[in-house]
């Protein structure tokens, strides 16, 4: 099993809006059947951390590639992305292994 995360670098004050956005395009992902249910962060300065970004978090069994064939991203979230396209300055994915009991190493 895997952890998915989608960091999004936004412009200075909208990382709250932009959680709300990514939370919407997360709710399509997991209503199509292509996500598992995910969790938003953010940080918009008000704690310690890196300001304006928005974090996008879910698991998955594999990892597949978006272009794979016959992948549909589906129109809602489409629309729904659209909305904060120019809020958003960068964005990147990254993927960890999640530990279980079966992965574990005991010697």
């Amino acid at each position: 099993m895997y952890v998915i995360r989608r960091v999004y670098e936004v412009k200075p004050g909208m990382a709250r809006r932009y959680a709300t956005i990514a939370m919407k395009m997360c709710e399509e992902y997991e209503a199509s059947g292509q996500r598992s249910t995910a969790r938003i962060y953010f940080n918009g300065g008000t704690i310690p951390g890196e300001r304006n970004r928005v974090y996008m978090e879910w698991t998955a069994d594999i990892l597949d590639s978006p272009y794979r064939e016959g992948n549909v991203i589906p129109q809602s979230v489409r629309d729904v992305g659209a909305e904060g396209r120019d809020m958003v300055i960068d964005n990147w994915i990254e993927f960890y292994e999640l530990m279980i009991p079966a992965k574990s190493d005991n010697g």
